[in-house]
């Protein structure tokens, strides 16, 4: 008699019975990740609803957007500092060019003008196609620089 106590206490709970409704889409997704396992439907939902129940699955969700989160930052400080260099390079060269250029006779500024506007023109114009085009200048100097050396 106790080799039968014995055995009903070791037996495991039975498990329960549970029916769910599921969108079609997700059931769908459910029996295609469960045939990539080789496992079965009820045993994928099974461990997908234990690790959502799980106290620890709230802890590695947030350690997760955590580190996404760093990761973010650190791309926007580069981007910052990447915008900061360009600004004082920019208003370097403006403020060098404005120094060293020659101011013209009043009898050619208006034909300067003109010929200067034709001139910003093209400029948007090759901006605008090196933008849609998807041409990086930092690119092209990397790929001169490999050239030259």
């Amino acid at each position: 008699m106790t080799a039968w106590n014995f055995e009903m206490a070791v037996t495991p709970e039975k498990k329960q019975r549970l029916s769910v409704y599921l969108e079609p889409e997700l059931k769908r997704r459910l029996a295609d990740f469960a045939d990539r396992r080789q496992q079965s439907a009820s045993l994928i939902a099974e461990a997908a609803i234990a690790s959502f129940l799980s106290p620890d699955a709230d802890e590695r969700k947030e350690a997760a957007i955590v580190k996404r989160l760093d990761r973010i930052e650190r791309y926007v400080q580069r981007l910052e500092r990447d915008l900061e260099i360009t600004s004082e390079a920019l208003a370097l060269f403006i403020r060098f060019w404005l120094n060293s250029t020659v101011s013209l006779p009043e009898a050619v500024q208006v034909e300067a003008r003109v010929k200067g506007g034709e001139r910003y023109d093209r400029f948007i114009t090759a901006l605008g196609r090196r933008i849609t085009q998807g041409q990086k200048l930092q690119q092209e100097i990397l790929e001169e620089s490999d050239r030259k050396g």
